[in-house]
């Protein structure tokens, strides 16, 4: 549950000793996932609090962008501040497996052992909450999210500072890091939503899963493969799900992509 130098989707996240903050004085620790919102967070808390006891923690998923890390360590750089990696040692298929649960929009496990276990770890380790203010990278849009966030990382005090006037679009916050002079992550220019887990994420639709398989069928097809392999395992599950005739069945990704060829052909 500390920092790591070993890759992540096939990149390599910035190898940096972390020095000690100054625990005289409060804590502001962002969660910085690598993507946009949670860099213009930590830009904000910069601007508001400075950055010498600012914490940029990032959880290594071993399933990200290698531009992702290259994100985060131009982003660390920009404020000069060294991000701290933590990381759990799994892929999200590997924590599938282990819980004998393929993840989905709904319920993600790969999201509660690969990011938020391994950084309450270190919250544990070096934050203590009497003097910690944590950062999450929500924007106005999300407000329904607060509550729950807000509940699961008690004891300590979480601030939405992108839930604040004055209010960004995600395109808004892109234009701002361009304007800083940084590299802005490439998932959002290859039209996904967000950069995280390359393209290949749970929680998305069948929307953004036949953009990844037009954008970047080899990922896709990657995790086509991960799924049958635990579907010959657990049953028929899929990450997908849909309705006819009022009840819901599972969709496999190998299903949705045949789906998809029939509809080009016919096209």
């Amino acid at each position: 549950m500390t920092e790591t130098p070993t890759p992540a989707g096939g990149g390599e996240p910035p190898a940096i000793p972390h020095v000690a903050p100054n625990r005289k004085a409060t804590l502001h620790v962002v969660q910085f996932s690598g993507g946009i919102g949670s860099w213009a967070t930590a830009m904000r808390v910069a601007e508001r609090h400075g950055t010498d006891n600012l914490v940029l923690l990032a959880a290594d998923t071993k399933a990200e962008d290698p531009d992702l890390w290259r994100f985060v360590a131009d982003a660390g750089a920009h404020l000069g501040v060294d991000p701290v990696i933590v990381a759990d040692g799994r892929t999200p298929w590997q924590v599938f497996a282990d819980q004998r649960f393929i993840g989905n929009s709904r319920v993600a496990p790969c999201s509660l052992f690969l990011k938020q276990k391994p950084a309450r770890a270190w919250l544990n380790d070096n934050a203590d909450p009497a003097s910690t203010l944590l950062y999450v990278g929500i924007d106005a849009g999300e407000r329904q999210r607060i509550p729950g966030i807000v509940r699961g990382w008690t004891p300590w005090t979480v601030r939405f500072p992108m839930c604040d006037p004055p209010y960004l679009s995600k395109q808004n916050m892109l234009d701002w890091a361009r304007a800083e002079g940084l590299r802005t992550p490439r998932l959002y220019d290859q039209g996904f939503t967000h950069n995280n887990c390359f393209g290949v994420c749970v929680r998305a639709g069948q929307r953004q899963w036949l953009h990844l398989l037009q954008v970047a069928p080899e990922r896709y097809v990657r995790a086509e493969a991960e799924e049958e392999e635990l579907r010959q395992q657990l049953g028929d599950v899929a990450i997908l799900r849909e309705r006819r005739a009022g009840i819901s069945y599972p969709l496999p990704l190998r299903e949705l992509r045949r789906r998809a060829g029939e509809r080009d052909h016919i096209g």
